[in-house]
């Protein structure tokens, strides 16, 4: 969302968009961006890719990752190439990872200056201003273990049930207005359905810290300070349909 908001323009939210019933958009150009999970596509942005239909001048893509890009955007291009729209400009941006279970928080936040995202950031943004064109390439190496983990995403959807809510956990329902795929309610306790995108926004923005996961490699949670809590929950809760450009 950070990326997205440096680009400009009017913000659409994938998860408030994917399941109606027009995805159909016109303009001078138009940009997806998103986080790339398991070094390819969360499966959220997939089906959007397979509903919706694009008609402008310039279509670009970015995605963001903190450590591998896999064939992420190489992937984006195949599938959207099936699916009748070519993209432009497809490019990767490497930011934080906060996959918990396997990096520490606290050393990535300290290896965050180091990977000049704001660097990068200007030259994406130029870039696309300047309606650059640029297709997307991968190693055959990254190729194949994005192939391997592409099959292992796709086994995640209860990976929610490795999550662990503690005593701390006072009701709020942040965890569940920030789910992407709604997998979440909250009731006399905080229960999980089979729909997780191993997104973690659950985990990093508990106000509590309540949240837990399993496997994971400290207590420290991390929010970008690029984008409020608010804004986050107006584009993952799914009773909205819309973010606003700020």
């Amino acid at each position: 969302m950070a990326i997205a908001k440096r680009i400009g323009g009017i913000l659409v939210s994938i998860p408030q968009v994917v399941d109606s019933g027009n995805l159909h958009y016109k303009d001078d150009a138009i940009g997806v961006v998103f986080p790339i999970y398991w070094w390819t596509l969360p499966k959220m942005v997939c089906r959007f890719l397979d509903r919706v239909k694009f008609e402008a001048d310039y279509i670009f893509a970015i995605g963001t990752y903190g450590s591998l890009p896999g064939a992420a955007m190489l992937n984006l291009q195949k599938q959207s190439w099936e699916n009748g729209c070519r993209f432009d400009y497809a490019n990767h941006l490497i930011m934080l990872d906060n996959y918990l279970p396997v990096f520490e928080m606290g050393a990535q936040i300290k290896k965050l200056p180091n990977k000049k995202v704001e660097e990068k950031t200007a030259k994406i943004v130029h870039d696309i201003n300047n309606r650059k064109h640029m297709l997307a390439t991968a190693s055959l190496g990254l190729r194949a273990i994005t192939a391997i983990t592409s099959i292992v995403r796709n086994l995640t959807g209860k990976n929610a049930q490795k999550y662990i809510v503690n005593s701390r956990c006072n009701k709020c329902g942040i965890c569940a207005k920030v789910c992407p795929s709604g997998n979440i309610t909250v009731t006399g306790k905080v229960c999980f359905a089979d729909k997780c995108e191993v997104c973690f926004a659950c985990l990093h923005l508990c106000p509590q810290n309540a949240m837990h996961h399993k496997s994971q490699k400290s207590d420290k949670r991390w929010i970008n300070p690029e984008v409020s809590l608010n804004a986050i929950i107006a584009a993952n809760n799914r009773g909205n349909q819309i973010l606003d450009s700020v």
